[in-house]
């Protein structure tokens, strides 16, 4: 699965966004600084999610196995 960031250059910074992941957004004073600081973005927002679900499901017989899109 590929996402799709969009970059947007708002006075002396540039803003970042990913289509399909709602709160992934940043800035950087480059574009390569907003790049780096997107990909940082949602593996944190990919961490907190997955540690929310954790203790959510704490205790609850699952199965957990990877799923390609």
């Amino acid at each position: 699965m590929k996402l799709t960031a969009i970059f947007e250059k708002a006075g002396d910074w540039w803003l970042g966004y990913v289509e399909e992941l709602p709160g992934a957004n940043t800035q950087g004073q480059t574009l390569d600084e907003a790049r780096e600081n997107l990909r940082e973005a949602v593996q944190l927002i990919i961490e907190a999610n997955r540690e929310l679900l954790l203790q959510q499901i704490e205790g609850h017989e699952i199965i957990r196995e990877p799923l390609m899109v």
